[in-house]
């Protein structure tokens, strides 16, 4: 029995490291955009850049990380993704404008990887606990970017690092992470197909389901990194200090895990998400819309608290349909192919976007409105996402 149940729970312990690696890289930077902004002499829409560049590598990876792991076997697929994670982490926290672009694209290519490769896993391992699995990754992913949140700014401040050594922190965590997949790659047990990502001649992009599953999810990205970027600054123009914005981001992302955790499970219960969405969406429409009214910090932090359930259900959400809209972890694989690809092409907009139109008004009025449109385009094709039927039906 326990030569069965060993090399299970190696490959879950695994999987949760893995997913522990898909949000700090990139959720410790807006807690000090504005400090690498001042460091480097960069414009508020240059300095998005920077949080754009990782969802700009997702959407030309995500659709070539099934053919990789097609080519490659998914385990060496992942491991590969992981190299490039550690890469970029070292490369970016080198205190110069190419390397932190390079580094920072690094990063995004080697988290693609991961991301695409794990929904489908999950669909051929996992095929009746989609929803608990689900919510297990995504929670634990929305652990450590909370954390990496949290702590982005006592690290470069407090501690006197500065945003490299920072930045460059994350780093053990992805060496571990690295360490233990190449460990569950020589356990024979949790082998995976290596042919299961092959693409499939059916096209998806015919299906008008998988095109409400790209956009929902490219929607919920966008209002995600969006966030994650320049919520401390929306705080800090309020009056608060720069560390209460980074406080407040992190624990919006705490605050987030129940409802990331049990998202999906609820989701994979029942066979119509709409009322999920709907849910989703007025905490989000509430939340940003509170951002605009401001307030003391008790009043902040009930918005923070709104917007945190909405970005960590969405997340999960858009994760669980992933499994939920296929038939088999072929299809799911393609399915996260396409999503994620298209789906951050789109999401790789916002951030520019948003530091943009405070540059040319000098606050935030019109971004956070921007925001809340957003939301509303997401609760419409998140509404058609969450019908019950599969994208090539």
């Amino acid at each position: 029995m326990r030569r069965i149940i060993k090399p299970k729970v190696l490959f879950i312990t695994a999987i949760i490291l893995v997913s522990f690696n898909l949000r700090p890289a990139i959720t410790s930077v807006g807690p000090i955009i504005g400090t690498i902004r001042d460091d480097l002499g960069l414009a508020n829409w240059n300095a998005g850049l920077i949080t754009s560049l990782p969802l700009l590598a997702f959407a030309a990876m995500s659709p070539l990380a099934p053919r990789l792991a097609n080519k490659l076997g998914n385990d060496n697929a992942i491991l590969s993704g992981l190299i490039l994670l550690n890469a970029g982490i070292i490369i970016r926290s080198i205190a110069f404008l190419p390397t932190l672009y390079i580094g920072t694209m690094l990063i995004g290519l080697g988290i693609a990887i991961c991301n695409v490769l794990l929904p489908g896993i999950i669909k051929e391992k996992f095929p009746n606990s989609i929803g608990l699995m689900t919510g297990v990754y995504t929670t634990c992913m929305s652990i450590f970017a909370a954390t990496a949140s949290g702590l982005s700014v006592p690290l470069a401040h407090g501690l006197h690092l500065g945003w490299q050594h920072a930045l460059l922190s994350w780093s053990v965590l992805a060496v571990l992470g690295l360490i233990l997949w190449f460990i569950v790659m020589k356990t024979k047990e949790n082998e995976i197909d290596k042919q299961f990502f092959e693409p499939s001649t059916q096209k998806l992009k015919h299906s008008g389901l998988a095109w409400q599953v790209t956009i929902f999810m490219g929607l919920q990205s966008t209002i995600f990194y969006v966030t994650i970027s320049w919520f401390p600054e929306i705080i800090r123009s309020a009056g608060f200090s720069m560390e209460t914005g980074g406080w407040l981001l992190s624990y919006m992302q705490f605050i987030s895990l129940p409802a990331t955790f049990i998202t999906p499970i609820l989701a994979g219960r029942i066979k119509n998400q709409q009322s999920i969405m709907i849910a989703i969406a007025t905490c989000a429409l509430v939340g940003y819309a509170g951002l605009l009214l401001g307030g003391a910090l008790p009043l902040m932090v009930v918005w923070t608290t709104l917007i945190g359930f909405a970005l960590g259900s969405s997340i999960s959400l858009a994760l669980a349909l992933l499994g939920l809209r296929t038939t088999n972890a072929r299809q799911a694989a393609e399915l996260s192919g396409m999503a994620q690809s298209f789906g951050y092409l789109l999401a790789s907009i916002g951030p520019i976007l948003i530091g943009f139109f405070y540059d040319v008004t000098n606050n935030w009025t019109v971004s956070i409105i921007t925001i809340l449109i957003f939301s509303l385009f997401m609760l419409f094709f998140g509404l058609g996402a969450s019908k019950n039927k599969y994208v090539l039906d």
